[in-house]
């Protein structure tokens, strides 16, 4: 399955969300690439929209291997099968942490303009990313929103690596993946166009996903 690009990708993932999700659910995007998908799936679902920030750590000397990930509120996942093959890897791993947590908090800041985030205690939430690859990004953000009291989580992405979403259901409530290319090489194979998502594009995204959803809790009609 090939998408024209991220906002068809959503849309067709919120066409096979709407039977799956309770009547309030809250739509999170993975930023950046995340996000246009999320934004369609929320038009879809008639969900508030909100962006969710997970920075991976890249192994040294080839920073696309995600030896982990970082989320908001100190989370750190471990990617224990690639540390196993790093030397001094607790080392690398402290110092990518400490290099991507003022990003981190950055992106956080700018993204929402001042807006606080929208409440994940006792929701239904809808995590959705443009793809799985390693899973770590996806894997770290889930672990934030156990913290953060999510009561369900439906992890919704356009495509997938075959083992990455094997793991992930285990995390997971429920999946939705539209594609599994057995031949999984990355994400990017998906989409005739996956260029960059600009932290301009999330802003309007997500103010134009806060301006156009039902109040926050409120109930999608039937």
């Amino acid at each position: 399955m090939i998408f024209r690009d991220r906002r068809e990708a959503g849309r067709l993932l919120g066409e096979r969300l709407i039977d799956r999700v309770g009547e309030a659910p809250l739509v999170l995007g993975l930023a950046r690439g995340g996000m246009p998908v999320a934004f369609e799936v929320a038009q879809a679902l008639r969900a508030p929209l909100d962006v969710l920030v997970v920075r991976k750590l890249g192994a040294p000397f080839q920073p696309e291997l995600a030896m982990g990930a970082i989320a908001g509120g100190g989370v750190v996942v471990r990617n224990e099968e690639v540390l196993r093959m790093l030397p001094d890897a607790e080392a690398a791993l402290l110092q990518a942490s400490q290099r991507e947590q003022p990003e981190l908090a950055r992106r956080e800041r700018s993204y929402r303009g001042g807006r606080e985030p929208l409440n994940i205690d006792d929701r239904e939430i809808v995590l959705v990313d443009d793809g799985v690859a390693t899973g770590a990004s996806v894997e770290a953000a889930m672990v934030a929103l156990r913290e953060l009291g999510a009561r369900r989580i439906v992890l919704a992405v356009p495509v997938g690596a075959p083992e990455s979403m094997h793991r992930l259901r285990t995390l997971a409530d429920a999946t939705v993946c539209l594609s599994q290319p057995a031949r999984f090489a990355a994400v990017g194979q998906a989409y005739e166009n996956f260029g960059q998502t600009s932290d301009e594009e999330v802003r309007a995204l997500l103010a134009e996903g806060q301006f156009s959803a039902p109040a926050d809790h409120a109930q999608r009609e039937t």
